[in-house]
């Protein structure tokens, strides 16, 4: 439209029932827009909300683990859990409680982080190393920055990554608890062997 006057400019907007808004203030001269300025702080509102449902902020998620005497499938789950957080980009921690005389045997907890660690290597790096904080052992992982693996399923006619969730489940004893990452390691390699 050009330059014109203040006067002449409320007028024009008020003609067509919209409102006159400074855009820029500090330009010279100022310069404005006729608009329906309800419409525009609602548009305005609803693209932040937008943007907002699409961020993901990190969480901390908590992987509870009862007692050293798990099972490998019991293990193997809450592994499987914490590496869909990892993929989705939340921290995990882990806590392994001990109840009674189960404190006498710290070590068989630390053997238990020595697998997860293992198992998680490739998701996630280690943040804070297993502690012992009163009977709790906890140990805390987070995200890697290079993410290799997609959690997308793969496109018709294209093939699965060879990630562990495409590859078919090892046949273990799960009833037996496991008694450190050696004999889960003799265990895998005898159900692989038959």
């Amino acid at each position: 439209m050009g330059i014109v006057e203040t006067r002449k400019a409320i007028e024009m907007a008020r003609e067509v029932d919209l409102d006159l808004v400074e855009v820029a203030p500090n330009a010279d001269p100022p310069v404005c827009r006729i608009m329906d300025f309800g419409k525009y702080k609602y548009d305005q509102k609803k693209k932040e909300r937008r943007t907002r449902s699409k961020h993901h902020s990190a969480e901390m998620k908590e992987v509870r683990v009862k007692t050293p005497k798990i099972s490998r499938h019991d293990l193997d789950i809450k592994i499987n859990r914490a590496r869909q957080f990892l993929q989705r980009g939340d921290r995990v921690q882990f806590t392994l409680r001990f109840r009674g005389r189960e404190m006498a045997h710290v070590e068989m907890g630390k053997e238990i982080f020595e697998i997860i660690k293992a198992s998680l290597i490739d998701v996630s790096k280690i943040e804070r190393e297993p502690r012992l904080e009163g009977r709790r052992l906890v140990m805390i992982l987070s995200p890697s920055t290079e993410r290799t693996r997609s959690t997308r399923k793969p496109r018709s006619g294209q093939s699965a990554p060879d990630t562990p969730e495409s590859k078919p489940d090892r046949q273990t004893n799960s009833s037996a608890p496991l008694e450190g990452a050696e004999s889960a390691d003799k265990a895998e390699c005898r159900a692989q062997a038959d």
